[in-house]
């Protein structure tokens, strides 16, 4: 949401042992790891801290760590650095459901906490499967394991699967930790651009203006990826981009470009303008979620090389799970009355981008921008982050509306998502976190669409893989005289 530079370039040696729950999976040596490592490489942790490794695998502490060395081969080729990183981590085998794993646990942490001087300070995180995070959390309450330190809870989406799930999970959470120790994680919090928009509204002034229904045609939101679902068709039987994109990712970034100017550049004046954002969602009745919504999965591609979703592993053949969403969002505040918020993601498209497209009308002369202007924020891929007006680099574009904050080396210092959310795990900070009112309203909103969707059948597969998604997609904004922007 926000970008605070200071933090992110920030080398003061933080101390906590981190306990993963889930060490020995994918999430952990895919992300975890690598963030961590590259924290220890530039000082934020260095002496003080240490890494308990929890699962059911039976490894001792020297596998544990080759596995944590083996995480980091495309990070580094420092050998001595890397094994000398790995000697802070330790491993338990561990039953969620037994309570005297928790003890040992908890006399582990004690150990380490002596022997890294780390402060009592504790950093909880779910790298394991949702359905294990309230039976973990109440352990760690009933077996003692909260210090006189610190206690931060990290969860990893997804944060429930509807609104009454996700109710009853945060009801499971907060028996054991407050709402200011739980950190929602949500990986395009921490993707550079979407930090810095904030940052770049408030000291653009003239664009800040412009963002407003007088001004603004439309906004668009793509998120859209050229994989398919890989390994991952289990889970996405259960989730599909509705709940996988949608719900979280896509409404975060509304959030970021749709907020009022806060108070403050805080967590708390931050909050409260995306809170205010999420809360003038314009409900939606059955008719309109047909009307404003359009849902595709993906077929083989023209060569027939590619696997339709349904051919897919651990994906029912005839699945009716979506791959591709595209919908139209519109508030009932005063500032975005009848400003249409048009987002899609979805899967074997032709490209991976993710992007934030601000379609101005001719009104904005006004101001001095060229009328029917478009501002293109690039998030993803990773070279991309950027800004475009009319599709040309904002520089180049010799427009003085807009200006990133700081100089041309505004980019020198940018870090991976998942490092700079473990800085704010360590700061205490929740400013690029999801905060439960937040999700409250999030939820509801989806659920509705969902509940729609689940009372009818669609025609799948409705878009070949590799192509910008079903028709139905283009019609909708045609139907407002519209059209997308980025069109691969």
């Amino acid at each position: 949401m926000l970008g605070k530079r200071s933090n992110k370039n920030m080398t003061t040696e933080k101390s906590a042992v981190f306990i993963i729950f889930g060490g020995s999976g994918d999430l952990a040596h895919r992300k975890l790891y690598p963030a961590m490592y590259n924290l220890y490489k530039s000082g934020v942790l260095k002496d003080h801290f240490a890494v308990i490794g929890t699962a059911r695998r039976p490894w001792s502490d020297d596998y544990y760590r080759s596995t944590v060395v083996d995480s980091l081969e495309d990070v580094d080729d420092d050998e001595k650095a890397m094994t000398e990183f790995s000697k802070h981590f330790f491993y338990q085998s561990h039953d969620v459901t037994d309570s005297d794993h928790y003890i040992a646990l908890k006399n582990l942490a004690a150990k380490l906490d002596d022997q890294f001087d780390t402060g009592h300070n504790r950093i909880y995180y779910m790298a394991i499967a949702p359905r294990f995070f309230g039976t973990v959390a109440e352990h760690i309450n009933s077996e003692g394991l909260k210090t006189d330190g610190y206690n931060r809870l990290v969860i990893e989406k997804p944060f429930g699967r509807s609104f009454d799930s996700a109710c009853d999970l945060n009801s499971s959470l907060t028996k054991t930790f407050s709402e200011s120790e739980i950190y929602r994680m949500d990986h395009y919090l921490g993707k550079f651009m979407v930090q810095q928009l904030t940052d770049i509204r408030m000291k653009n002034k003239t664009f800040e203006k412009a963002l407003d229904h007088k001004y603004v045609s439309n906004m668009q939101i793509t998120l859209s990826e050229s994989l398919g679902v890989e390994d991952r068709g289990g889970y996405y039987e259960t989730a599909g981009v509705l709940r996988d994109m949608i719900q979280n990712h896509i409404m975060q970034i509304i959030g970021a470009v749709a907020m009022d100017e806060p108070a403050k550049l805080d967590s708390d004046s931050i909050h409260e303008v995306k809170r205010a954002v999420f809360a003038n969602l314009k409900d939606l009745t059955p008719e309109e979620v047909d009307q404003n919504f359009v849902r595709g999965q993906y077929g083989e591609d023209a060569t027939g090389k590619l696997k339709a979703y349904r051919e897919e592993d651990n994906v029912d053949a005839n699945s009716n799970i979506e791959t591709f969403v595209a919908g139209k969002v519109t508030m009932s505040n005063e500032r975005w009355d009848g400003v249409p918020f048009y987002v899609r993601s979805g899967k074997r498209m032709p490209a991976k981008s993710s992007r934030i497209d601000v379609v101005f009308n001719d009104k904005v002369e006004e101001l001095g921008i060229k009328p029917n202007t478009t501002v293109t924020f690039l998030i993803e891929p990773e070279n991309g982050s950027s800004i475009l007006v009319n599709g040309i680099d904002y520089q180049s574009a010799n427009q003085d509306f807009i200006k990133f904050p700081e100089d041309s080396h505004y980019f020198d210092n940018e870090r991976e998502a998942y490092e700079s959310l473990m800085i704010d795990i360590l700061d205490g900070d929740q400013i690029h976190f999801t905060l439960w009112d937040e999700l409250q309203n999030t939820w509801k909103y989806v659920d509705v669409i969902r509940q729609q969707w689940d009372n009818e059948t669609p025609d799948f597969p409705n878009y070949m893989s590799k192509t910008i998604g079903p028709d139905a997609a283009s019609e909708l904004l045609e139907k407002d005289g519209n059209t997308w922007v980025w069109d691969a």
